[in-house]
């Protein structure tokens, strides 16, 4: 049974990384959007779809395109290093999140450079160099499996399955399940 609930808690957990991510990422394009005098017409946070953020007025699209990435790895990295000074006893699961962020988002921009996809390609249309966008991956895709990798070996991990309790599995796969469903309930159509 421990290695139910372990398998449990990893699938809640890269789901609900996975669903964090996107939310910090876009909360970084509302916030750019926000501060360089833009309108905000609508965020797509639906956890069927890719999550994006429209604006009907953008005067500084540079901006409101780069504040994604970087506000969603910086956010991230701020709630963990908050976390370790506050002797929090999640610091490991906001240790594990800022390393997803951090890959996530190195790797949609470094990778969606080529093809222009995304943000990419407005970050290509403002003017961004190719080089700007790649060097932005490979500081945050290693800086992301540093972390990962701070927090031990996986194989350690999965060999001691009764690490994860049954209370720890199923608070977060619930904590999972309720957002889902609030992201699907809340989202407009995408």
């Amino acid at each position: 049974m421990s290695r139910l609930y372990q398998l449990v808690f990893l699938f809640s957990l890269l789901c609900g990384c996975w669903l964090a991510m996107m939310g910090v990422h876009e909360l970084g394009h509302v916030l750019g959007g926000l501060f360089s005098g833009g309108s905000i017409s609508r965020v797509v946070l639906h956890p069927l779809s890719i999550s994006r953020t429209d604006l009907s007025v953008n005067p500084v699209p540079a901006l409101v395109v780069w504040a994604g990435p970087v506000l969603g790895v910086l956010l991230p990295l701020l709630f963990w290093l908050a976390g370790h000074l506050l002797r929090m006893p999640v610091v490991a699961l906001l240790q594990f999140f800022a390393g997803f962020c951090l890959i996530a988002n190195g790797a949609y921009i470094a990778g969606g450079s080529v093809e222009g996809i995304g943000d990419c390609g407005v970050m290509l249309q403002t003017g961004t160099p190719l080089w700007v966008m790649w060097g932005f991956g490979l500081m945050t895709v290693p800086a992301g499996f540093w972390l990962w990798h701070r927090l031990g070996s996986f194989q350690d991990w999965w060999r001691q399955p009764e690490k994860i309790t049954r209370r720890y599995a199923l608070s977060l796969f619930f904590s999972v399940v309720l957002l889902t469903t609030l992201l699907i309930f809340l989202s407009p159509r995408f």
